[in-house]
């Protein structure tokens, strides 16, 4: 093999592995441009999520109040107070 035939394989496998590294840099780029759109939508996602979590944390605390719990303890179960000749002291 000739040096001038040489020096066309090495530059020929030069260029390949050239174009093959552009194209692999792109892929990486367009992965990771997607990957990043990704998390964007991901985050939002969260968000909203968090404002949801604080809502129905509010809620709750809102339906477990004592009071609310006692009126319909007292409404709708028919519960009330002992009378004083009704409580016992149980000592062991």
């Amino acid at each position: 093999m000739s040096a001038e035939s040489k020096a066309i394989g090495i530059c020929a496998f030069l260029s390949i592995a050239v174009i093959t590294t552009a194209i692999a840099c792109v892929y990486a780029r367009h992965e990771s441009r997607k990957q990043f759109s990704l998390l964007q939508q991901l985050i939002v996602q969260r968000d909203a999520l968090e404002v949801d979590w604080g809502r129905l944390q509010i809620e709750q605390s809102t339906w477990s109040t004592h009071s609310r719990v006692e009126r319909l303890a007292r409404r709708k179960m028919g519960m009330r107070n002992p009378a004083p000749d009704e409580i016992m002291v149980v000592r062991q």
